[in-house]
């Protein structure tokens, strides 16, 4: 796991900043940096030393030297790929993964990546040809950005990479951000600074003659389906997983377990410990809050498989983490993430790779909404007047708890969910708990609506949920997830929380050869009447106590809402009060001040909305006003204090 940068362009002064781009990622590779000036290029490399701790340094050279790697990630099957390449009489100088990648490429030239089982994000320099080949993985599991300009190509593994190169101007890009708010994810290949864009996952990128050329490599479907029985089928994901597992460990250095207590990263964790030669460890994050708290069923999975076990406690004090997050999300951060964060720098005291359950839930069915979708049916027997009008008013005046999936949050849910259909429920699903079509409107001053008058964030829902991919409506869900949801939301959060503290997070449900098989498996196996994750369920009874394997999902979560009227009341209304997006003519003040008000009154629960405008206070302040991690840290204290 590593960061890498570069930059082609004819200005030496250009070429030059490579030195600060990489300094820029340098926490995603403690253990080595490297940096090479060639003709017009330069490459950039930081280290986070996992196989090959002697000869992997880079820049990495082929050995006639004509062509030139960086590379970040790992690749399962390069042993397998190697002796196949040597069996063609192939030279190799290290026993790194990332040579194999440059011999592939001389073989196969850009095809090389299909070849590659993997995460993983590079950059190929063939200086014969003076082309540049970038690759992203199948998933999007690491990350890569670039920016065009006349005259110059930049990359970097973050955004902040880019940033150093000090190559443009920072401004919001409108549109990514009318995306976020909505998605809290940025869907294609936006960012929120304009000019920078990131290469989406399964995609390669070839920049010659000045041009750059983007196109996807991968795909994936739910049409055909895997026959057989339901002991058949699970037969098979038991094999698939426990082999994807087993390659997920290899590794120089020690390799622990992220470990919720939930049904994804007990069956990891279990799988684990059973093909690990010694004793796995494993690190779990809990909080005070007894209905919120999931280290009892994690010291359950632990003391079952026998690992190491490790554990800590987090609080409300964790928004002072939020600037940190942000900086290293390059982008707002997302209560998701503070887990994340916290499990990586937990782990990282210990070990240098992790494997966690990431996925188990997009691919087997594992979110409310799936099943919520069978109660809105039921609901449109009754009249739409009746649930536009009474219904919805009924449960406006029912009291907020603030708490996980509150009874009145569920039923507002079903509500309005009821009113819609299909892709337009699934994507009205997405936004509900943050901010609607409808909403922005409130939220949004006239100013900036009027340039986004065409922009509707339920498109890049609609899209992948009506393509041809999957037919089945649960499948249809799934498969939207996949393509938006994990690549531009979870798998950006798990990269950056712990790269933060050069951790490497490797999940084997979300290998490509894994996704595929899931997609094949039929959809009456992953959500079974109400019973959400019915596949992984019964395959996690062959593994975990049963109490586990049937126990309903909590998610890794924080009891944030409550914080938000209690802890972090004062801090919220001061926030309120002098929003940058709003003195940026950006968001509407009066819309801030009621979701502020409404929540702290305990009217309304709007603590995912609350977040989001938190976040998006601290990310202007760190890169639109440039102030540091520490002084807005101090802001939050003072705040917090006042």
């Amino acid at each position: 796991m590593c960061g890498i940068a570069g930059v082609i362009a004819s200005d030496p002064s250009r070429l030059a900043r490579i030195d600060e781009m990489v300094a820029a990622l340098a926490h995603r590779g403690p253990d080595d940096v490297g940096i090479e000036r060639l003709d017009g290029a330069a490459l950039g490399h930081r280290r986070l030393s996992i196989i090959d701790l002697v000869t992997g340094h880079q820049p990495m050279f082929s050995v006639d030297r004509a062509a030139a790697i960086v590379f970040n990630g790992e690749i399962y099957n390069f042993r397998r790929l190697r002796a196949e390449l040597e069996a063609e009489g192939r030279v190799f100088r290290t026993e790194s993964d990332t040579e194999v990648v440059l011999n592939l490429y001389d073989r196969d030239g850009d095809d090389c990546v299909l070849r590659l089982d993997g995460m993983f994000a590079f950059a190929l320099l063939d200086l014969r040809r003076g082309r540049l080949l970038l690759a992203r993985d199948h998933m999007g599991q690491k990350p890569l950005f670039f920016l065009a300009a006349p005259g110059l190509f930049a990359f970097a593994s973050e955004v902040k990479g880019l940033l150093a190169g000090d190559f443009l101007r920072r401004g919001i890009d409108m549109e990514a951000l009318y995306h976020y708010v909505s998605l809290r994810f940025i869907p294609d290949q936006r960012t929120l600074f304009r000019s920078i864009r990131k290469l989406p996952a399964a995609h390669r990128l070839i920049y010659e003659n000045g041009e750059a050329r983007v196109e996807r490599y991968w795909g994936f479907s739910f049409i055909d389906k895997e026959r057989g029985s339901d002991d058949a089928l699970l037969d098979r994901l038991d094999g698939s997983l426990r082999e994807t597992v087993r390659g997920h460990l290899v590794s120089d250095v020690p390799v622990g377990c992220f470990l919720s207590g939930g049904i994804d990263s007990s069956l990891i964790t279990a799988m684990a410990a059973s093909e690990s030669a010694g004793k796995l460890a494993t690190f779990s994050i809990g909080v005070r809050e007894e209905k919120f708290d999931e280290l009892p069923y994690a010291r359950r999975v632990a003391a079952s498989c026998g690992t190491d076990h490790h554990e800590e406690i987090a609080s409300a004090d964790l928004i002072r983490l939020v600037p940190e997050m942000v900086w290293h999300m390059d982008e707002p951060s997302d209560p998701f993430g503070v887990g994340v964060y916290l499990a990586s720098r937990l782990a990282a005291r210990h070990v240098k790779v992790v494997l966690s359950g990431d996925g188990g839930d997009e691919l087997f069915a594992g979110y409310d909404r799936f099943a919520g979708q069978g109660l809105a049916d039921r609901l449109r027997i009754i009249p739409p007047p009746i649930r536009r009008t009474v219904l919805r008013g009924l449960i406006d005046r029912m009291p907020e708890s603030f708490a996980y999936k509150s009874a009145t949050q569920k039923l507002r849910w079903i509500n309005e969910m009821s009113l819609l259909r299909e892709g337009e429920r699934y994507a009205e699903s997405m936004s509900f708990l943050r901010f609607t079509e409808t909403a922005k409107k409130d939220l949004f001053t006239e100013t900036i609506r009027r340039g986004l008058d065409e922009i509707d964030s339920r498109v890049k829902i609609l899209e992948p949920f009506e393509s041809k991919m999957a037919h089945d409506p649960i499948d249809r869900m799934l498969y939207t997830d996949l393509v938006t949801r994990v690549p531009d939301h979870l798998l950006v959060i798990v990269d950056r929380m712990a790269m933060a503290h050069g951790l490497e997070v490797r999940p084997p449900f979300l290998e490509h050869r894994m996704v595929e098989l899931a997609a094949r498996v039929p959809s009456s196996l992953k959500l079974r009447g109400r019973t959400l994750k019915y596949a992984l369920r019964m395959l996690a009874r062959r593994y975990v106590d049963p109490a586990i394997a049937n126990r309903p999902k909590r998610g890794f979560g924080f009891p944030i809402a409550f914080w938000m009227r209690d802890e972090l009341r004062g801090f919220l209304l001061h926030v309120a009060e002098r929003a940058r997006f709003v003195e940026a003519g950006i968001l509407e003040r009066e819309t801030v001040h009621r979701l502020v008000r409404e929540h702290v009154d305990g009217k309304r629960d709007h603590n995912f909305r609350l977040w989001i405008l938190l976040n998006l206070e601290v990310w202007h302040r760190l890169y639109m006003d440039g102030e540091s991690i520490a002084e807005v840290t101090e802001w939050i204290e003072r705040e917090s204090a006042a």
